[in-house]
């Protein structure tokens, strides 16, 4: 096997293989690292707004997602306090429909199509231990294979792929920009049987101190994710020791005045339950001399959210072009000059929704005036698919402000 590369991917999820095409793309030779092994599960809201969408129809991977039989939607049903947002997200890019396509499926998928590609290079099972350095430029890493060989590789540039506690961030000493702590204990089932009224949908309830969502999703389960306070610690302990009963339990709680706890008593917890226990929302600087990193590494926020997928996708485009924009040859001395492109392509891209979700992983219940916003948007089309649309970047916070204000003007002329 080759030991020198013009880019090392540490991490083959959707950030890495989604870098490991575009890299290829461009024409640069590239081995592609992950300490897993593919196909496998990990813990993830895994949906796609539709704006999502058109990248993986581009990458020429959208069939194949499509033929593991996941499901696809359109509608949003959003309820904050007793105000309610039910509409369909808005078109993005040509695109209509969106899709939660389970992490076993489409990391396998998205690796397999990198690993297709001219010029990338493989290595599953192989954890990263160490960076190569000449001085404080970082030229390739170590590892361990899962037979406890040890191998080195080069390369003219690393990137940390490797998800919010990377490895390649640790040992680069990149620096956090920001970071603002949940509030939430998370916890993730997917249940069978699970029915909604109308077209399929994905459903969202904010209430004083918790928050539900619901995705359809592959192998026709939902995936439900509950949220509560990491101050309920009695809650906390009794999802330690009845994990099942507990999540029912903080559902019914959560949100006494819906029927979303009767329609998930009908339905059957398919897998065992899977939690988060406290997390940051956290941005990274996102590049140094011969490292960046893209996903998660980079940069996390809630997964309310609902966009870690797509803010990967874009990442893994945007550094791509940074690294192209440059002679390979240059990339040492122009670390800054590309550091601040790709930093400043992710900031005016992902920085809106990155504050939204700071915002979802405070505890603080719905004020008044947050519910009356809220049924205000609910009660107009335009207004609902604007505020929608805040979710596939088709809008943005300034755009539901207008709505807002246009409301209230008619409202008070009336």
């Amino acid at each position: 096997m080759k030991t020198q590369y013009d880019v090392i991917v540490v991490g083959a999820r959707v950030a890495g293989s989604a870098l490991a095409y575009e890299l290829s793309k461009a024409g640069f030779e590239v081995l592609l690292l992950d300490r897993s092994t593919f196909p496998s599960d990990i813990l993830s809201t895994h949906n796609f707004f539709n704006n999502s969408i058109g990248l993986l129809r581009e990458m020429g991977v959208l069939d194949k997602l499509l033929a593991t039989g996941t499901p696809v939607y359109r509608r949003a049903k959003l309820q904050i306090g007793g105000a309610v947002v039910d509409g369909d997200f808005p078109e993005a890019n040509g695109e209509t429909f969106c899709m939660s396509i389970r992490r076993m499926y489409l990391d396998h998928i998205l690796f397999e199509h990198a690993a297709a590609q001219p010029g990338v290079h493989t290595m599953q099972g192989f954890r990263v231990t160490e960076l190569l350095k000449d001085g404080d430029a970082v030229r390739g890493v170590v590892g361990v294979r899962r037979d406890g060989g040890v191998e080195r590789f080069e390369a003219r540039f690393v990137v940390g792929a490797d998800g919010r506690r990377s490895a390649v961030r640790d040992l680069a000493g990149s620096r956090c920009d920001i970071r603002v702590p949940t509030d939430y204990a998370s916890y993730v089932g997917y249940f069978s049987g699970f029915t909604q009224s109308g077209e399929r949908h994905v459903e969202m309830y904010k209430t004083d101190d918790t928050m539900v969502i619901a995705f359809p999703t592959s192998d026709s389960l939902y995936v439900v994710g509950v949220m509560f306070p990491l101050a309920r610690k009695a809650w906390i302990d009794r999802m330690r020791e009845a994990p099942e009963e507990s999540f029912r339990a903080a559902v019914d709680v959560g949100l006494p005045a819906t029927d979303f706890p009767s329609r998930l008593r009908e339905a059957a917890l398919a897998e065992p339950i899977k939690g988060l226990l406290g997390y940051d929302n956290d941005w990274y600087a996102g590049m140094g001399d011969g490292w960046a990193l893209v996903g998660d590494a980079l940069m996390f926020k809630d997964p309310a959210v609902g966009q870690g997928l797509h803010d990967a996708l874009y990442g893994a485009r945007a550094l791509a072009a940074t690294l192209s924009s440059v002679e390979k040859a240059e990339w040492g001395p122009r670390w800054g000059e590309m550091a601040a492109r790709y930093e400043g392509a992710m900031k005016s891209k992902l920085s809106g929704l990155f504050y939204l979700g700071c915002k979802f992983s405070q505890a603080s219940p719905v004020a008044p005036e947050e519910e009356a916003v809220h049924g205000l948007i609910g009660s107009d089309p335009e207004a609902t698919r604007t505020f929608l649309g805040i979710y596939n970047y088709t809008s943005g916070p300034e755009d539901v402000e207008r709505e807002v204000g246009r409301l209230m003007a008619t409202r008070s002329i009336s």
